[in-house]
């Protein structure tokens, strides 16, 4: 069982997702929670510190909903490419 109360079956469905801390939570408190979710078959994908304080993660479903009641966690939204798009209004 995980610090966030759940038991993960080995094979649950994975999801890529971006979850940021609270700026207050220190760096000790997010290794904790990346040993969690490593504990239960996820994996890191990139940890980050400039932009954000938080990570990337590949996360199985059934351990998404314990890591979005922790107190740290500011927020986890789902993690995909983004790219810019412009549109140029035409003039008749």
């Amino acid at each position: 069982m995980s610090e966030f109360g759940a038991t993960v079956p080995p094979h649950s469905p994975v999801s890529k997702v971006i979850v940021a801390f609270k700026p207050e939570t220190t760096p000790a408190q997010i290794d904790n929670a990346i040993k969690d979710i490593e504990a239960q078959g996820g994996k890191i994908i990139h940890r980050y510190g400039a932009a954000l304080n938080g990570f990337a993660a590949e996360i199985p479903d059934d351990s998404l909903r314990a890591l979005t009641v922790d107190a740290n966690v500011d927020y986890v939204e789902a993690d995909g490419e983004v790219s810019a798009y412009a549109s140029k209004a035409l003039r008749k």
